[in-house]
């Protein structure tokens, strides 16, 4: 209780609300909610909670994230939250030296949070010994099965003690995920509180513009009286340190953040935009998720996410912890099959929204998307749920592009006029 009133926590959040009694008494959870509802604490507190009642050394319990960032977010928030009550926990990654890690098991830490790559390895090494582990977490499972590891976690997962408490924490539960779960818990406590749709604090909208001119409108957003801290998407590494260097160059105090970087180098951009040193990340997707930095008062996508379910974890960056936030996608005539999609899936239409000087964008943006739709299906709109259809009149899915020829045309209804 010292550690919840350090760290600041007045009320719970709903997803602390519904977990924390069933995860106090032992039961296994699944819990479904975005990221920045608070499942860090949902997650630590019941388990801190267990090792205070047994204290003994060794890992104790695991905790599995998708990216380094996130381990060491959840690591710190842990640390805070455990403060007063001597827990010790280690953070176990890839891409830095594993000898400094190595050492830090030796002290035989309670808490063990780790990215499924390193602790496999330590495993595989005989370095690290889960033999005593009465929890188990697997934090952002369906991003970790997007980047390939679920193999990983079945591996780790049969080094664990079968009887064990586990916790499943997740944004969306696709059906590889919902598998998981099946096979992973036992009688779970359920708690959905995951939504598709943009939280209710954050203002976001379309953009639509030419692709040459996005670093013109970008700067145009950068400008605004009301933009005090932005994260940048870009959808490539190379285009985001690009992006960097350029705004950092034009007198921003910009830096990037992406794959290519060694740990040490993420480490000191993500240190720096916290402290205010930088105002602006530049940001492959390696940030969309769990990354927790107050006051981001604006979140850009340069360029569209790779998936719609990417979307909503992109802009909730802003918007956190009840406060507002804005969110601005840029959107050119290739991105249509993008909008429709990540509409479907947020059951809603995004706001299009215009700047002065970029109307000619969005003009031609929405001829060419009613051009399109027309000359797909004889000249006349296409229905709402109306297939597309291939080179060889075959049905295929939405999104996937003709054969021969590159998606064309921005349409963000169903080839009607917007209204």
């Amino acid at each position: 209780m010292r550690g919840i009133k350090h760290a600041g926590f007045e009320d719970p959040r709903p997803i602390q609300l519904e977990t924390v009694p069933a995860g106090l008494a032992g039961r296994d959870v699944l819990g479904l909610a975005q990221t920045g509802t608070g499942k860090t604490a949902a997650f630590a507190l019941p388990l801190l909670d267990r090792l205070l009642d047994a204290p003994r050394k060794g890992p104790r319990a695991l905790v599995i994230a998708p990216t380094r960032e996130l381990a060491t977010q959840i690591a710190a928030e842990i640390r805070t939250l455990s403060k007063f009550t001597g827990v010790k926990s280690v953070t176990i990654y890839g891409g830095v030296s594993i000898q400094g890690q190595i050492n830090d098991l030796r002290r035989r830490p309670e808490i063990v949070v780790g990215c499924p790559g390193r602790v496999l390895d330590l495993l595989n090494r005989r370095l690290l010994h889960l033999g005593q582990v009465e929890t188990l977490v697997l934090d952002e499972a369906d991003h970790m099965f997007d980047m390939g590891f679920l193999p990983d976690i079945r591996r780790i997962m049969a080094a664990l003690p079968k009887q064990r408490q586990n916790l499943l924490f997740s944004a969306t539960m696709p059906k590889d995920i919902r598998r998981l779960a099946d096979d992973l818990l036992s009688d779970p406590h359920v708690v959905e509180l995951a939504d598709t749709a943009p939280a209710s604090t954050v203002d976001h909208a379309l953009y639509m513009v030419a692709e040459p001119r996005k670093r013109e409108l970008l700067e145009r957003m950068l400008a605004g009286d009301d933009c005090n801290s932005a994260i940048v998407f870009t959808r490539t590494k190379h285009r985001a340190k690009r992006l960097a260097d350029q705004l950092s160059k034009a007198g921003h105090r910009a830096v990037g953040l992406q794959g290519n970087m060694s740990q040490s180098q993420r480490d000191r951009a993500m240190r720096g935009f916290r402290s205010r040193s930088y105002d602006i990340l530049v940001a492959t997707d390696i940030a969309a998720r769990g990354i927790d930095v107050s006051g981001v008062s604006h979140v850009i996508n340069f360029d569209v996410p790779n998936t719609p379910e990417a979307y909503t974890h992109r802009i909730g960056r802003t918007g956190r912890a009840e406060l507002e936030g804005v969110a601005c996608t840029f959107v050119t005539s290739s991105d249509r099959a993008w909008v429709k999609s990540t509409e479907n899936m947020i059951g809603s239409r995004i706001p299009r929204r215009k700047v002065d000087g970029f109307e000619h964008d969005s003009d031609e943006s929405t001829r060419h998307e009613r051009s399109a739709g027309r000359s797909r299906n004889g000249g006349k709109p296409r229905r709402s749920g109306q297939k597309y259809r291939g080179n060889n009149g075959n049905p295929r899915s939405e999104g996937q592009p003709r054969s021969g020829r590159r998606n064309a045309g921005f349409r963000p209804g169903s080839g009607r006029r917007t209204r």
